[in-house]
């Protein structure tokens, strides 16, 4: 009897190990088992499809027989960190990252699909071409969105590479898109987050005065301004781009409520564009007292900031404080839509980006026929680097509702660096049906 026992206790020990084992099978089928029935025949599966930019044109092609790209090296080369290439170098290309969808797999036959598939992409080829002309080789990224559809109508980033060239040698830092994966020193553009913070908690701010006179002491330290502003408006603190006004403005807000908002705009966070994850940036969340919060608060201190989320913020201001998040893929979906800020804070936002490219950046002559609001950044990086050059903002025109960031890595001074590649952009939008 005993012996039956141990038998029949057997048999449902080893029953249950089968039901575990299959239930983990199935499972991880079910997570990988596009990976598994293409993981011998990576580059040529039975599928075959196109990839498209918004107008049309080719940017990749594959089938049972060849892989390809779009066929000039340009486009090939601006357009890379948008399509990546068939072996996945580059963490963010539709190519690696959306492969397995694109095969159409079936986990009911493990089989991919026989018929030609088709995926869109609202990014403009063309676009990117332009932009990474601007670039002209120095390090970065520029974007544009339809900030009031969230469609991503540029994405580059250099330095790049021709993935059809079997010789290219693809310089350091080529694989990274500096648009999603990187973060840096924002510099004055994070002078947008304590502004929004001090529109929303410091009373009769439009009564207040900044005096500047080149450089202040905050509790024993110094921070220097790029220039003497004398006694000014909050408004033409912003537009000065002035360091000492902005230092005194952050320890007024306060160390917990400046995390506050930067937490709540999500500049600490990792987004998804699509299935793509971006990085998250850093900002100073330990006590760290006021010279160091005066010096987090004009963008420097340990402040860093992914561009994409730098995208998101400006295009919920020039869209009244309604974020429509950015999407790449045309799969026809409807675009996921939140309130951001307020539409006061953000209205007020958009009239002081305005303001400075008239009153500070000479935008008659510099931007002449953009209904520009914007705003600079020369993120010093400390010891014999050069600073990063970034120049964010958007058009106040319904016609032609497109927000931007430009960022050159180590390229200089925004305004002198980063806006022509961004005025360059922004026309080439303003042509685009």
């Amino acid at each position: 009897m005993k012996k039956i026992t141990r038998r029949a206790f057997s048999l449902l020990l080893l029953a249950a190990f089968v039901i575990v084992g299959l239930t983990v099978y199935v499972l991880r089928y079910i997570d990988h088992g596009a990976d598994w029935a293409l993981y011998f025949n990576r580059l040529n599966s039975a599928s075959s499809g196109e990839l498209l930019d918004r107008n049309g044109v080719v940017l990749a092609a594959f089938s049972a027989n060849e892989n390809r790209y779009a066929e000039d090296a340009l486009t090939r080369t601006a357009n890379y960190h948008v399509t990546g290439d068939y072996w996945g170098r580059t963490g963010t290309g539709i190519l690696s990252t959306y492969w397995n969808k694109m095969q159409g797999f079936s986990l009911l036959t493990g089989t991919t699909r026989s018929s030609a598939a088709t995926t869109r992409l609202f990014i403009d080829a063309g676009l990117n071409n332009t932009a990474y002309a601007g670039l002209n080789g120095r390090n970065g990224c520029v974007m544009v969105v339809n900030y009031q559809t969230g469609e991503l109508l540029c994405m580059v980033s250099t330095p790049s590479i021709d993935p059809a060239d079997p010789n290219a040698e693809p310089p350091a830092g080529t694989y990274i898109n500096r648009a999603l994966s990187a973060t840096f020193v924002p510099g004055s553009i994070f002078k947008l987050v304590t502004a929004a913070a001090a529109i929303e908690n410091l009373p009769n701010l439009a009564d207040r005065r900044f005096y500047c006179e080149g450089k202040t002491v905050i509790g024993g330290v110094e921070i220097n301004c790029s220039g003497e502003h004398y006694t000014q408006t909050f408004e033409q603190a912003l537009a000065n781009s002035c360091n000492v006004a902005f230092a005194k403005i952050a320890t007024l807000i306060g160390q917990d409520k400046l995390v506050e908002y930067v937490r709540n705009f999500g500049f600490l966070d990792t987004h998804m564009l699509g299935d793509i994850p971006t990085a998250a940036g850093t900002f100073p969340l330990e006590f760290v007292g006021d010279p160091e919060l005066g010096w987090a608060g004009i963008g420097q201190s340990t402040d860093t900031i992914n561009p994409y989320a730098m995208l998101r913020y400006v295009s919920a201001i020039a869209n009244h404080g309604i974020l429509v998040e950015p999407t790449m893929i045309n799969d026809g979906k409807r675009p996921v839509k939140s309130r951001f800020l307020s539409t006061e804070t953000a209205d007020k936002l958009r009239e002081m980006m305005a303001y400075n490219v008239s009153y500070a950046y000479e935008g008659d002559f510099r931007f002449t026929g953009l209904p520009l609001c914007a705003k600079t950044g020369t993120a010093e990086l400390g010891g014999d680097l050069t600073s990063h050059a970034w120049f964010v903002g958007f058009l106040d025109d319904p016609d032609h509702p497109y927000a931007f960031v430009v960022l050159v890595e180590n390229g200089g001074g925004g305004l002198t660096v980063a806006s022509p590649i961004a005025e360059r952009v922004l026309r080439h939008c303003m042509r685009m049906e």
